[in-house]
């Protein structure tokens, strides 16, 4: 994966220690070193004096560096005092892009007790500055720089720059009209474009069928595709012809999606697939999530969003899993089941569990193979949605953990304990959450509640 680009941006005060900064901004980049999913542009002494910027002119030269280097994400650090209208000014040319502010903590006072620095008092003044200038940032605290938190907080900040920039101006493909009998999967794109200058690029499923069609079953990528999803999964519940269509469209599929450059994409899997083309395109769906092309359901556009927000948080590492929520557990009361036809991918697949290619376990009408079944793996995950009403976006942000169950049950499934399930639907019912959500392995809400104040978002915690 290609590292996402952050400038660290270190400021100095001539009244305070001048060694102290540097050796502050040298433990800094030891520290920066450590990530490997990020590359962090900074100053030398060939381009900065001491490589800090103290001057306007220092801002300036590095607001020309960071810019020819194409950074995404930029971080502010006061070494010592630092010096607030420097600082200020590269904050306000790249204002556009998440920006994180710090200080370190203070050295020992010197044998005349004098302070080797003040970042404390110093990082106050570039704070009030962001804040009068209407400039979105995140606070990581007064650190030394090797210290857990601290470092815990520049990993999510460089998850947060890559999901801005992978969000924003994003390209999302709508595979032909939402089901009629959802309204809850409408949506205005007018807003996706005034809030986040996304773009829906739609084609009919028509134009779809018709590419899978014109491929035939001796297709080297039909082969090969095939004896993958055989390789994975149990297809004895299957017909040939059945698999064979199955890979037929999702090369057509990646195909729009290369040609077009997308991000996300939500697909009307019912009722058209089935009557039309002749089979379910829930596996194809997972499958092509698993490739990094976050797909959702019944054209769930807003769906698909959520999928990708959580592919990006994760570094692009984990696929997420589209789900519905359904029903709570007859036994437990803080634990749901969460549900979808067999759209999985199949990385997430329970340890020794197998997935089994089938027919809809809903969907009569027409061709229904198609399906991925498993339980998906134990393990922590996290549970998001997205949703507008009257031009403000929300995005619930929750947390809960996988708990493994014996029983054989049909789609792809887990059971998922939360913290107070009471709660969190008494939450989905009066915030206007649908029954569609997205759900994550891993725990990502911090980075998520972050992530909301640079994509003009309203996260909405359980």
């Amino acid at each position: 994966m290609k590292k996402i680009k952050l400038g660290f941006c270190p400021s100095h005060r001539a009244f305070f220690n001048l060694e102290w900064a540097k050796l502050m901004k040298i433990r800094c980049i030891e520290v920066f070193k450590e990530f490997q999913e990020i590359e962090f542009v900074y100053p030398d002494e060939k381009i900065l004096e001491n490589g800090l910027v103290s001057t306007e002119e220092d801002a300036k030269k590095i607001i020309d560096l960071f810019s020819k280097e194409d950074i995404k994400g930029l971080i502010i650090g006061t070494m010592t005092f630092g010096k607030e209208l420097p600082l200020l000014s590269v904050a306000e040319a790249f204002r556009n892009f998440p920006i994180l502010l710090f200080g370190t903590k203070k050295g020992p006072f010197t044998n005349d007790g004098n302070r080797l620095s003040d970042s404390f008092c110093g990082t106050l003044a570039v704070s009030s500055g962001l804040i009068r200038r209407k400039i979105p940032f995140q606070f990581a605290g007064i650190v030394f720089p090797e210290e857990t938190e601290f470092k815990g907080i520049i990993q999510n900040f460089g998850r947060i720059c890559l999901t801005v920039d992978g969000f924003i101006r994003a390209r999302i493909s709508q595979i032909g009209p939402r089901p009629a009998p959802f309204e809850t999967c409408a949506l205005n794109e007018v807003t996706l474009i005034s809030t986040f200058f996304q773009r829906v690029i739609p084609i009919t499923q028509a134009e779809i069928f018709h590419e899978a069609n014109k491929l035939s079953s001796s297709n080297e990528n039909v082969i090969r595709i095939i004896n993958n999803i055989k390789d994975r999964a149990n297809c004895e519940l299957v017909h040939q012809e059945s698999l064979e269509k199955m890979a037929k469209l999702e090369i057509s599929i990646l195909d729009f999606i290369k040609r077009e450059n997308l991000s996300c994409l939500g697909v009307q899997c019912w009722t058209a697939m089935q009557t039309i083309y002749g089979i379910c395109s829930c596996l194809t769906m997972g499958r092509i999530t698993e490739q990094g092309y976050p797909t959702a359901c019944e054209v769930d556009l807003h769906g698909a969003l959520t999928m990708l927000l959580q592919y990006l948080i994760s570094f692009k590492t984990t696929p997420p899993h589209f789900i519905d929520w359904t029903i709570q557990h007859q036994k437990d009361r803080n634990k749901f089941f969460a549900f979808h036809c067999g759209n999985a991918p199949q990385c997430l697949v329970a340890e020794n569990d197998s997935v089994i290619v089938n027919k809809h376990s809903i969907l009569t009408i027409g061709g229904t193979e198609g399906t991925a079944e498993f339980q998906l793996k134990e393990g922590d995950v996290t549970l998001n949605r997205l949703i507008e009403y009257d031009g403000v976006f929300k995005l619930l942000i929750t947390k809960g953990r996988i708990v493994r169950d014996n029983r054989k049950l049909r789609g792809s499934w887990s059971w998922v304990e939360v913290n107070d399930l009471k709660q969190l639907y008494k939450t989905l019912i009066n915030e206007g959450f649908i029954h569609h959500a997205s759900m994550i392995h891993g725990d990502y809400s911090e980075a998520l509640t972050e992530l909301c104040k640079f994509v003009n978002v309203v996260p909405v915690g359980i």
